[in-house]
């Protein structure tokens, strides 16, 4: 029998911020709809394409930028290989021209400003994050599909159970549960990371693991790098200030350097102390996600607005703790793992679980990472996960203006440390006495978000966003 499996891939994409459900989900749903619409011979014949935005999407689409990835997707851009600085005059000659190049191959009529439409008190059954394109033919015909992006970068196109992305087949060692690692272990007695790329061979050789393993890590380590240069205000209008490239300079006493090793290399030599280390802890994450909402490259981990966490536990473990490449190529499998298991058994959406289903989720993997490449049993590695995750229960979605900036960038400075913590603790502890399994805390997570008010749900009508005054009608 053939079951829905993740690969390790799925959780970590090459993307633009900054959100994953919100920007790349979309993104990738107006590739699918294209894909159906040259499928049934129809791409010559497009007159008018629209976009209507439900839910989450609508009430918080313009911060995030929905609506900017849509239109991006319907013009043939993919965003793992788009110039990302090319994306403004992009869109500044569409708006100017009113017309899309569909797929980069047929022009049409478009008017961003009437042809995405946010329905922002209206929302789909399914999902809060839910969409609809409309192609209208020369000859009258109308094709119309609704996808569900939910979350992580995952799609869903209304009336199929598999998200697109994910990978059917049959695996040596079938995951669902923490409780299912936990056998596969005893049964072979192998490490979680041992165990996943053993499922990962099903998909890619060795060699091919590897190597898209590590062109993660390079586009996670980049996204740290550049946000440790660039300084200015983040894009939206909150006029919110980059504080990574400050902190990065005052670190390294004003010292500069010509590249990302001879970076790392000075970070080493510039400070010792736990201050020290924590402060960097705090700038890799702000890096990342003041990249991410300055719609550059990142990694989903497993989500844009919890991309920094992952990257700065990792780029910790590798500045200050000796990590080699084996060891970042064993981090990213357990994390993976990880993440997977919270998505089956809860979810990686903001717009279903709140912030604990992304920073939580993020601090849960990365603790687990850590605990894996710093010498930790099987058990010890759920424990550090189940920590993390423990005491990031409850925590809203509340983005400020609909932006993925207050107080998602401090939120990513967070669950890095608190993954750090997390991992220290279940290192010295012994897992046989622990009253909270994983499994435990992955129903309860799921148990807290079904609970949750859907003000705190990525709709920036509670919470923070409500409370902070600010100057943008709407974002």
């Amino acid at each position: 029998m053939t079951t829905e499996r993740i690969s390790v891939f799925d959780i970590f994409k090459i993307g633009i911020g900054p959100s994953s459900s919100h920007t790349l989900g979309p993104w990738r749903a107006a590739q699918q709809f294209l894909g159906v619409v040259k499928e049934r011979g129809l791409l010559g014949s497009v007159n008018n394409v629209t976009v209507k935005l439900y839910g989450s999407l609508a009430k918080t689409g313009r911060g995030h930028g929905t609506d900017i990835a849509v239109i991006l997707g319907l013009s043939g851009y993919d965003p793992v290989t788009i110039e990302t600085s090319s994306m403004d005059r992009i869109l500044a000659d569409i708006a100017a021209s009113e017309t899309i190049h569909l797929h980069g191959e047929m022009q049409i009529r478009f008017n961003p400003k009437t042809d995405v439409v946010f329905h922002k008190t209206e929302s789909l059954p399914f999902h809060p994050n839910g969409l609809t394109f409309t192609a209208v033919c020369l000859g009258g015909e109308v094709l119309e599909e609704t996808y569900y992006s939910i979350g992580g970068g995952f799609v869903i196109q209304e009336g199929r159970e598999e998200a697109a992305g994910a990978l059917s087949s049959d695996i040596p060692c079938p995951i669902d549960h923490a409780s299912d690692l936990l056998e596969w272990h005893r049964v072979t007695g192998k490490d979680i990371w041992e165990i996943v790329m053993d499922n990962e061979r099903i998909w890619k050789n060795d060699e091919a693991i590897r190597k898209d393993l590590l062109n993660i890590w390079r586009v996670m380590q980049d996204s740290i790098f550049l946000g440790c240069q660039n300084k200015g205000v983040l894009p939206g209008g909150l006029n919110v200030q980059r504080r990574a490239a400050a902190l990065n300079q005052r670190l390294l006493k004003g010292h500069t350097c010509a590249g990302c090793d001879e970076w790392v290399e000075l970070i080493r030599t510039s400070g010792s102390g736990f201050n020290y280390t924590l402060d960097w802890v705090s700038c890799f994450a702000l890096a990342v996600n003041e990249q991410n909402a300055s719609y550059s490259r990142v990694v989903t981990a497993p989500t844009n607005g919890a991309a920094g966490v992952i990257p700065a536990v990792l780029q910790f473990h590798v500045v200050f703790c000796g990590g080699t490449e084996e060891d970042i190529i064993r981090f990213l499998l357990t994390a993976g793992e990880i993440g997977s298991i919270f998505k089956k058994g809860a979810t990686i959406s903001a717009a279903m679980g709140g912030c604990q289903a992304e920073i939580g989720v993020s601090s849960a993997m990365a603790a687990a990472g850590l605990a894996q490449v710093s010498g930790g049993s099987v058990e010890q590695c759920l424990m550090a996960a189940e920590i993390a995750m423990e005491h990031h229960l409850g925590l809203t979605c509340d983005p400020v203006a609909g932006l993925v900036q207050i107080p998602c960038i401090e939120r990513n400075t967070m669950g890095a440390i608190k993954a750090i913590t997390a991992s220290q603790l279940a290192l010295q502890s012994n897992p046989d006495n622990a009253k909270v399994s994983l499994d435990n805390v992955v129903k309860t997570m799921w148990q807290t978000a079904l609970d949750m008010n859907n003000r705190y749900k990525e709709t920036s009508e509670g919470g923070l966003a409500v409370n902070i005054p600010i100057s943008l009608s709407e974002c």
